[in-house]
This record gives structure tokens, sequence and C-alpha cells, in this order.
């Protein structure tokens, strides 16, 4: 039985030399082996080298004098200002910038309420103005008695004095008799062809029209000359 075992073991280790002496194989564990000997080197050599690394560190560390030791962290303690600085300039740059903004906003909120924070009441005056005119207008192809063409002088002077308080105030009157139709300041109640007439002008003013500050408070209400098709 001990002869039979024995035979066995040096017929298996017969075999492994045999396909280890195997080109294939034997590349195979000349190549494992190799690597193996590359890493435990450079193993080696990292450790040797982070040796040396913190002994160098150690040694400069001893070498310094605490007058540089103390000069190094003032160095650091600047640096960290000096960031902090940079980092605060640009938030006050900034701030700065945002507030001029703001006053350039306020400032142009401001003017506009002043030029037409009386656009409502400026609507309101202006249908005062419609009454005188169709007082006036009342007056007109009649024989009027002396009391009658007194009231008319009266209704027409105040009138006027009412239109030039407005027209202080920035309001303005349009009238755009004989003008290109313009969609931005004129109403077209109706077309109608004229041949002694410019195409696409005024010629009639229904209603006339108001700018506040030379915005249009209300177009004017016109008829326009057509457009031949």
């Amino acid at each position: 039985m001990m002869s039979l075992t024995h035979h066995n073991i040096k017929r298996v280790v017969l075999n492994s030399k045999a396909l280890i002496q195997k080109p294939t194989l034997q590349n195979q564990v000349r190549y494992f082996s190799a690597n193996r000997f590359i890493l435990q080197a450079e193993k080696k050599n990292e450790g040797e080298e982070a040796k040396k690394t913190e002994e160098e560190v150690k040694e400069e560390a001893k070498e310094k004098t605490p007058e540089q030791l103390e000069l190094e962290e003032s160095k650091n303690k600047i640096e960290k200002l000096n960031s902090e600085v940079k980092k605060f300039k640009d938030l006050y740059i900034r701030s700065v910038a945002d507030f001029r903004n703001l006053q350039e906003t306020t400032k142009k909120d401001v003017s506009k309420a002043k030029l037409f924070g009386a656009q409502k009441l400026s609507k309101d005056l202006i249908e005062t103005i419609d009454n005188f005119g169709h007082c006036m207008k009342s007056f007109e192809n009649k024989a009027l008695s002396e009391e009658l063409n007194t009231l008319k002088e009266g209704v027409e002077m105040t009138s006027n004095v009412f239109k030039k308080t407005l027209n202080k105030h920035g309001i303005e009157e349009l009238n755009p008799v004989g003008d290109k139709f313009d969609p931005n300041i004129h109403e077209a109640l109706f077309e109608m062809p004229d041949p002694s007439k410019e195409a696409g002008t005024v010629f009639h003013v229904e209603q006339l029209g108001y700018t506040l500050n030379g915005r249009v408070i209300r177009p004017a209400k016109v008829g326009v000359v057509k457009i031949d098709q």
C-alpha cells in the first residue's frame, strides 16, 4: 500500500514537470513570476518613498526656527484674509451695482408717476372740453339775440382758458385733418372715396383726440379717404 502511494506521488510530480516544460505553460509561469517580482519591487519603492517623504518633512520641520514657523503661519493667515477680502469686495461691488440699478428704476418710476399719474383725471377733464364743444355747436347757424351772443362769448372764453390750463399740464389736442391715418393715434370710424384727397388720409374728425406728455390718452375718431383696391 505504501509503495503504491509513493509511486502515484512520483508520477504526479513527473507529470507536473512535463507540463511546465511545455512552451505555453512555461511562458505563463515566467510571466506570472515576473509580474509578481515587479509588483513587489513597486510596493517596496513606494514604501521607501513615503518613508523618505515623511522623514524629509520631519527634517525640514526640525531645521526651521520658531521665527520661521511663525512667519509661515502668518503668511497662511494673510493668504486666508486676502481671500476673504476678495470675496467681500466682490459682494460689495455687486451690492453697489444692484443699488444703482434700483436707484435708476426708482427715478424712472417717479418720473412716470409725475408725467402720467394724472392720466385718469385728464380723461375726465377731456369730457368737459367735449361738453364745451357741444355747447358751441348749438349756437351755429342760428340768429342769436344779444343775451345768447354774450353767453356764446362767455362759453368760448371759458373753453379757451380751460384748454390753456390743460396745455400747461401736458394735455394736447389731436386734430389730424389732412394727416396720414395712424392706427396708433387715430380710430377709423368709416372710409369714403374722395378723388380730391389723397387716399389713406384723414378728411373728417368726429371726435378730437388728446395726448398727455406725448402719450395718447384718447385717439381721435376719424373718417379716412378710402384706398382704391
